[in-house]
């Protein structure tokens, strides 16, 4: 493997690979806020009590929760990279708690902590349609911002959330359906989902279905849970499959599932009966399946930006006196194939989750 090339700066280095690989930028808000953080940042540093660069004014170290439906995900590991890295950069700290095991429960004690505790700013993956409802309104009420991330309120007027950091879930199920039917024209494929009615991956699955049923294709759709625990994923994928050999295809919605198909469809060198695979996110297993061959392709959501935007949303927020408005911004949808997989393996990095390092990576 050849010796990543050094670039001016860490932006360059994520601009330059997603123009490589074709992947959708940030979205407008996203695009809008960035460049200036960042710009501000490479000025001289600050006198801030909360330690950051740039010519920001002295402020307190702001604490910035972040409320997670399955804590200890590999997924999530680059989402902690970005918070670790904002807060890094603007002064700021954080906390990162919740759920295991998506339980909803734990996840709303959670954030009724932060709560209590007058953290001062929330994120939170609204996993669950009303749980949340409540409490993010209770932290408006008490001046605590609080923004979703990874998942999203499907009704967030109601909610409340001031906004939204991540993937367009069903219309990236839409897409993903849509490149499957051009895989598969007939028979029998299965869905896999972790948790279902999470709304982190149910829309997925359900624009996976439409696009499907839209398509007017003999495809005959089943969607099975594979349960919240990366390790009981593999056996759920496995099972089925035994007791299903007549599948033309398999694809899955979270990152667990999706390398555990990915497994599968290696032990059973299942292309060689002409089975395809997909799925989602980057996971090292997933990102070998697909470059061998294994898997048709997986979706790239961007998880570190899911951490990093989060935090510079609520620090201006912080700064300005609520002036500055957290906006939804949407993460992106890339379709990792075996044509471009070979940036995401090529060296390891925090922006995958893949290495604790910090460097800047080359896009060429």
């Amino acid at each position: 493997m050849s010796t990543p090339k050094v670039l001016s700066s860490r932006s360059e280095g994520q601009i330059g690979r997603r123009k490589l690989l074709g992947g959708a930028a940030l979205g407008a808000a996203g695009a809008a806020t960035l460049p200036a953080i960042l710009a501000a940042c490479a000025s001289s540093p600050s006198s801030g009590s909360g330690g950051s660069e740039g010519n920001f004014p002295s402020h307190k170290q702001w604490n910035f929760v972040f409320v997670n439906h399955v804590t200890t995900n590999a997924f999530f590991t680059p989402t902690q990279y970005g918070i670790q890295d904002a807060c890094a950069l603007l002064g700021c700290k954080y906390q990162w708690t919740g759920s295991d095991h998506s339980d909803v429960g734990e996840m709303v004690n959670a954030f009724n902590t932060a709560l209590s505790s007058n953290a001062d700013g929330i994120a939170v993956a609204i996993t669950d349609a009303k749980a949340f409802d409540g409490p993010v309104h209770q932290a408006l009420q008490a001046g605590i911002p609080v923004v979703s991330y990874n998942a999203d309120s499907p009704t967030p007027a109601q909610n409340g959330r001031l906004a939204y950091i991540g993937q367009d879930l069903y219309q990236s199920g839409l897409a993903v359906g849509q490149r499957f039917t051009t895989l598969v024209q007939s028979g029998d494929v299965v869905g896999f989902i972790a948790t279902p009615g999470s709304l982190n991956i149910q829309p997925r699955i359900d624009g996976i279905k439409a696009a499907i049923q839209q398509s007017g294709l003999p495809i005959n759709f089943v969607e099975i849970a594979t349960g919240a625990k990366q390790e009981d994923e593999l056996a759920a994928v496995e099972a089925y499959y035994l007791g299903h050999k007549n599948l033309k295809g398999m694809v899955a919605v979270d990152g667990g599932s999706t390398a555990s198909v990915g497994q599968i469809m290696q032990k059973y060198n299942l292309p060689s009966q002409g089975i395809h695979g997909a799925g989602y996110d980057l996971e090292p297993l997933t990102l070998q399946a697909v470059q061998n061959g294994f898997l048709d392709f997986t979706v790239d959501q961007q998880p570190y930006l899911q951490g990093f935007i989060p935090v510079v949303q609520l620090f201006l927020y912080k700064l300005s006196g609520g002036l500055s408005q957290p906006a939804d911004t949407d993460t992106g949808l890339l379709f990792v194939t075996k044509d471009n997989v070979g940036p995401y393996l090529k060296v390891q990095t925090r922006f995958e989750g893949s290495s604790s390092k910090e460097q800047v990576v080359s896009s060429s």
